[in-house]
């Protein structure tokens, strides 16, 4: 198959995205106490290096070298949000992102005539990513007792708008990157 340049930057920007993912879930898993929450976030970390070998591979199989890129979605979200200030709001900022993860792949999937090379990437990595949001979810849950949940939720909406902010500067700064995947979704801006 033949990739355009914007196809290749696509895949290569998801695979530095969870090769982001795994370095930060990594730095978190080592400060966890041990225990079921600190088990699933070492899951997690092992989750998203693994979800960067797929796409390598991906574009392997495809022919080509993962372009080096300087930079992922999620540098973007210390500047909009913040730091993290606790285990809740890194649990709140995880299950924003995860979310968006998960529609910009589901949003990927729907691109006509897509590699099947890459929509088997897409699923296998959308096995994962629905049990991150599932485990997150939970956590916050229990999380809600020491916080309060009102707290907790508008931590999420906070998260959220911040999330909405990276998006669409990502997609004013890539716009051109990932027109093919407006075409395939004409609810987006």
């Amino acid at each position: 198959m033949s990739l355009s340049e914007n196809d290749l930057w696509l895949l290569s920007y998801y695979r530095s995205s969870e090769i982001n993912g795994a370095l930060f879930f990594g730095r978190v898993a080592r400060t966890l106490r041990g225990g079921q929450l600190q088990a699933e976030v070492t899951h997690h970390f092992a989750d998203e290096a693994q979800h960067a070998r797929y796409w390598t591979d991906c574009i392997s199989d495809l022919g080509y070298d993962a372009e080096k890129l300087r930079g992922a979605y999620q540098d973007q979200y210390l500047e909009a949000a913040g730091v993290p200030a606790n285990l809740m709001e890194v649990m709140a900022i995880t299950q924003v992102f995860e979310k968006r993860v998960i529609g910009q792949y589901r949003q990927h999937l729907r691109v006509p005539n897509l590699h099947p090379r890459i929509r088997q990437t897409i699923e296998q990595i959308m096995v994962d990513e629905r049990w991150h949001v599932q485990y997150v979810r939970e956590a916050l849950a229990e999380m809600e007792g020491r916080y309060g949940a009102e707290h907790v939720a508008e931590t999420l909406d906070r998260f959220t708008r911040a999330d909405q902010e990276v998006y669409a500067k990502t997609l004013a700064e890539y716009g051109e990157r990932v027109d093919f995947l407006r075409r395939a979704d004409p609810e987006l801006p």
